[in-house]
This record gives structure tokens, C-alpha cells and sequence, in this order.
């Protein structure tokens, strides 16, 4: 479904990107992990055409994504921390972003009604929770029934129950066969959800193995564990 190939990006003299080569598939829960200055937010932006690499190709479902911008209507991102106008209400931020979008399917609207965000559309963003602006910016994501999610530190400012829900809704995507790639600094939100894991360290790809193999390497259960063994040997 996206095929990374010698995908490679420097920002003056930092590397960025270093050469890197990955793939995601259809029904997939992909964890793309890894320190702070990795490079798991530029190759994000790469895939979302929000960032031009210097060298390498980029598909989506089979073609070049270069000097295209229509796939983007299949993704629903999830930044880490959403940006809405402050005079808006979060139901005129859905009706602008239906209107953008021009959905030719139907509205998915379970987040809505599962954080109780249709209680609340009178509400303006100025006056709302970080924890609230993510559940309107997860509902955005989700609403347009795209065939990849990209979520970025989702949960982060979610309370427990909010956070169980959404894993649930995630799982639900996955069972219909979309692709999932999500970046979260808390591994153990990750552990019920992900099939595959993608670490990155200092712009290189580590490693691509799916959760058994990781299992199986490392001799442990849990991916936070798994993970820190994997630092360990990389920081010898």
C-alpha cells in the first residue's frame, strides 16, 4: 500500500533521513517508534507530502505519489497537537473540514458520539481541554473513512477511558483491513494494538519485524521491554 524507497532528507547538515527503505500493508497496526530527532516525524511529513525528500520514491497504492496531492484523500492524520481557528466552534471545525474534504462516502461518526463531541458543538476551541481538542482532532481523523490512519502521539492528554475507546476504534479499522501507523512515545498503549514495529534511531531505519518476530528476538513480552533491549544494544 506505501512503499518507502531510499527516502532520503537533510536539513543543512543535519541527516535527517538516511536511505530509508520500508513498506506498509493493508490491515496492518504498524508502531513507528524511536528517541526524539529519529526521524519518525520527516518521514511522516514525507508520506503526507507535507515534506519533499531529497532522493528516493514514495508510492501509494501502487503509484508515485511526486507531483500528486489526490491520495492524500484516502489518509486521516492525526497530528500531535491540533491547531484549530480560536473563534470557531468545534461544529463549524466539522462542517469546514466536510466541506474541504467533499467526502464521497459516509461520514463516520463514532468517535463523534463515543467522546460525546456531539454534546458539545457549540463549544469554541479557544475554551477547550488539550484532552478535548484531541478528541475532536481523532473524530477528524477517523470521520472520512480514509484507507490509512496516521496517528501521532494519539492518546497523549487522553484519560483512561477516552483512551480505551479510541484503541478500540482502532482495532475495529484494522479488522476492515486499513492501515495503521502510529508514533507514541507510550509503548505500553501499544502493546494490544500493534502487528508491526518500525524503529528508527538518528534518521536510519533499525529495524522493520512484525511483534512476534520482535517477541522472539528479544525474549520479551511486553514492547517497552522489548524496545529498551533493542536501545541497549544500539547505544553499546
Amino acid at each position: 500500500m506505501i512503499i518507502v524507497k531510499n527516502i532520503s532528507k537533510q536539513f543543512g547538515k543535519l541527516k535527517a533521513l538516511n536511505n530509508i527503505s520500508t513498506s506498509c500493508n493493508k490491515g496492518e497496526c504498524i508502531a513507528l517508534i524511536g528517541p526524539n530527532g529519529s526521524g519518525k516525524t520527516t518521514l511522516i511529513k514525507c508520506i503526507l507530502g507535507m515534506v519533499l525528500p531529497d532522493s528516493g520514491t514514495l508510492t501509494f497504492n501502487g503509484k508515485d505519489i511526486s507531483g500528486d496531492w489526490q491520495y492524500r484523500s484516502k489518509i486521516g492524520y492525526m497530528p500531535q497537537i491540533g491547531r484549530y481557528p480560536d473563534n470557531m466552534s468545534i461544529g463549524q471545525v466539522l462542517n469546514m473540514m466536510t466541506d474541504i474534504r467533499s467526502p464521497e462516502t459516509v461520514l463516520d461518526e463514532d468517535l463523534v458520539r463515543a467522546f460525546s463531541i456531539d454534546k458539545l458543538l457549540d463549544k469554541r476551541m479557544r475554551t477547550l481541554s488539550g484532552g478535548t481538542v484531541q478528541k475532536v482532532s481523532a473524530a477528524l481523523a477517523f470521520m472520512f473513512n480514509p484507507e490509512v490512519l496516521i496517528l501521532d502521539e494519539p492518546t497523549a492528554g487522553l484519560d483512561p477511558i477516552a483512551s480505551e475507546l479510541f484503541k478500540e476504534k482502532i482495532l475495529a479499522e484494522k479488522e476492515k483491513g486499513k492501515l495503521v501507523l502510529i508514533t507514541s512515545h507510550i509503548l505500553s498503549d501499544l502493546d494490544d494494538l500493534v502487528s508491526r514495529v518500525i524503529y528508527m534511531q538518528e534518521g536510519s531505519l533499525i529495524f522493520h519485524k512484525s511483534i512476534e518476530e520482535l517477541r522472539r528476538d528479544t525474549g520479551e513480552e511486553r514492547l517497552v521491554k522489548s524496545i529498551a533491549q533493542v536501545m541497549a544494544m544500539n547505544y553499546e
